[in-house]
Parts: structure tokens; C-alpha cells; sequence
């Protein structure tokens, strides 16, 4: 009678992934029933302040605490989620598949796996290395490089849930073409003598034979929670820090002003807002409540969407990371043709918006 009872018991591992998909389940009913009261509990907490509902002060309260938990809960689960699909594109499984690969498909390639292997800028010089040493070409790597932090699960998540799929949907058609167009540009130019020599002279062993982690799905699930508590942690602060900002322009600037400023018939705008974004310092995260309240005060989406990207695909810090590797040639045609994309979306934009 026991033997039989074993027979038909459960595995353990079996009964472990059911508790865990059970847990994943409660947390995500438990998200959304939340997420879908933020309004009514920003209002409530402006409602306890010596504070007028109607004042510019209380608007921005308003916006202060109705955008800080919802970026931060849709950060966390979006990072979670990704944090899954990440676990089944290491860099070394991304550079084998880049390796050898012609500049036109291989750029398109390396664009898309840019938004499905999300690095950050620390990551750009390590990753570099590694594709140009592998035979991946120029031109196909700066493809990678330009997705991978501009067209992320970070932005694209954010901007679904703050503005809306249309916004996030043209974004990720205008940046993956500007990562595919800008790469092969720099391809075609043939600049692998700007290479700084170290970089030239490396040379690695193939990416054949690499090993493959074995992983369950529970692991993947606990990597998912360990890179929502790595990100998060890296980002908070800008996050506040741009709700911040969003926050005073929301509640302090006057629609009319942000109109002349950055509406589509100010033709400077556009350049304007890439020379502004380019020496800022933040990230997906900390830019997208600027953004969300810039389209909300009326500027235009084009020279919005200039900014947003100038500030996460030309930021100064990445230009600093990448000189260990570029000489400032190659970094002056980086910067040239992808500013000349940014710019050309931004145009586009404000025409067809």
C-alpha cells in the first residue's frame, strides 16, 4: 500500500515549482489590485496636508505621489519579467550569436537582442571588447550597443504604463531603425583603425563550445527577484529624483510656456532638447516621469521623445566609459550619426504628430 502511495506522490521539485507559480499568482492579484488604487491613494495623502487640492503645490503633490509608487511597481515587475527572459540570453550566448554575422542582418540582430539583453553603460566596455574580438563587425556592435539602453524593457514597460502602447510602440519602431541605421552607417564607414590599439590587439578564444547553464524554473524565478532587487536598488533615486522634476513641471510650468518652448512650431526645439539631454545623468527610469510630464504640459512628442533618447543613448557618462575603448575619432562619428538619427526622429514626429 506504501509503494503505491509513492507512486502517485508528488515529486518534490514538482511540488515546489506549484508553490512558487501559486506565490507568483498571489503577488501578481495582490499587484494589480493595488496599482489600481494609487489615484485614490495619492489623493488621500494630499488631502492630510495643509495643502489646497487646486494649488500648484498640491497639483505636484498630487503627481509626487500618485507617479513614485506607480514607476516603482511597474519597474519591479517589468525588470522581474525580464529578469526571466534574461536568464536564457547570457552575454556570451549574445556575442556567439553575433559572431560572423553580415552588416545589414546582423545589425537588425543585434538591435533586437539589444532590447532582450538590456546592459547598462558599466556594461559597455567589457561588452565590447568581447564582440569586436570575436569577429562580431564594427558597425553590427554599435547596432547592440545603441539598443541595449535606449530600446530596454525599462523604457518600453514605463512608457506602455505611463503614456500609453501607442507611444511605447512608435518608440520601439524609431529606436530599433536608429540602433539598425546608425550601426550600419558606421559599418559602411569602415573605422576599425580608430580602435583604440590595446583593443585591436586582443585576442580571444572562440565562443564555440561555451557551456550551457542548466537552469530550473524556480532558479530563473529567484534570478528575477535578484535582479528587481539589484536594479531597483541602483535606480531608486533617480526615479525620485525625476518624479521630482516631472513633479514641479506638472504643477509649476505653464502649459502655454512648455507649448512655446517644445511645441512642434518651434523648430529649434528639437536640437535644443538633444544638446540638453546629452550631459544629463540618468537613465529609462529617471527620465520617462520627465517625459510623461512634458507630454502632459503640451510639448511636442518629437522633441520629447529627441530629449528622452539623447539622454539615454548620448548620455556623457557613457561617452566617458566608451573612450577606454574608442579614440575620440570614433566617438565623434558615433556621437555625429546617432545625434543626426535623434534628430531626424524628432522632426518626424512633430510633422506626422
Amino acid at each position: 500500500m506504501s509503494t503505491q502511495t509513492e507512486t502517485f506522490a508528488q515529486p518534490p521539485h514538482a511540488r515546489q515549482t506549484a508553490l512558487w507559480l501559486a506565490g507568483l499568482a498571489a503577488f501578481l492579484a495582490a499587484w494589480w489590485g493595488i496599482y489600481t488604487h494609487l489615484i485614490a491613494f495619492s489623493e488621500w495623502l494630499v488631502s492630510l496636508l495643509p495643502v489646497k487640492r487646486e494649488s500648484h503645490l498640491g497639483d505636484a503633490l498630487a503627481f509626487f505621489f500618485y507617479d513614485t509608487p506607480k514607476v516603482l511597481m511597474l519597474l519591479a515587475l517589468v525588470v522581474f519579467g525580464m529578469g526571466v527572459i534574461r536568464t536564457y540570453f547570457s552575454p556570451e550566448r549574445t556575442r556567439a550569436l553575433l559572431s560572423g554575422k553580415r552588416e545589414g542582418v546582423g545589425n537588425v540582430m543585434a538591435a533586437g537582442l539589444g532590447v532582450l539583453t538590456p546592459f547598462c553603460s558599466c556594461s559597455a566596455v567589457p561588452l565590447f571588447i568581447g564582440f569586436v574580438s570575436a569577429g562580431v563587425p564594427l558597425g553590427v556592435t554599435f547596432s547592440f550597443l545603441i539598443a541595449a539602453p535606449m530600446v530596454n524593457e525599462v523604457a518600453l514597460g514605463l512608457l506602455f504604463g505611463l503614456v500609453g502602447w501607442k507611444v511605447a510602440v512608435t518608440y520601439l519602431a524609431f529606436g530599433l531603425s536608429l540602433a539598425v541605421v546608425a550601426g550600419w552607417v558606421i559599418g559602411r564607414l569602415k573605422l576599425e583603425d580608430w580602435l583604440e590599439d590595446w583593443v585591436k590587439e586582443i585576442s580571444i578564444e572562440g565562443t564555440a563550445g561555451l557551456p550551457e547553464e542548466r537552469l530550473t524554473f524556480i532558479d530563473r524565478l529567484k534570478l528575477g527577484i535578484d535582479a528587481v532587487h539589484e536594479i531597483v536598488a541602483k535606480v531608486w533615486l533617480w526615479i525620485l529624483l525625476g518624479i521630482g522634476m516631472g513633479a514641479a513641471i506638472h504643477g509649476f510650468v505653464p502649459e502655454d510656456l512648455m507649448v512655446r518652448i517644445m511645441g512642434a512650431d518651434a523648430w529649434w526645439s528639437v536640437p535644443a532638447a538633444v544638446l540638453l539631454g546629452v550631459p544629463m545623468y540618468t537613465n529609462a527610469a529617471g527620465v520617462i516621469p520627465i517625459v510623461e510630464a512634458l507630454l502632459g504640459k503640451g510639448a511636442a512628442l518629437g522633441t520629447t521623445l529627441a530629449f528622452m533618447m539623447s539622454v539615454i543613448a548620448l548620455s556623457l557618462p557613457e561617452m566617458i566609459i566608451l573612450r577606454k575603448v574608442l579614440t575620440l575619432k570614433l566617438i565623434g562619428v558615433f556621437i555625429a550619426v546617432v545625434a543626426s538619427g535623434i534628430l531626424a526622429v524628432g522632426f518626424l514626429f512633430n510633422l506626422i504628430f
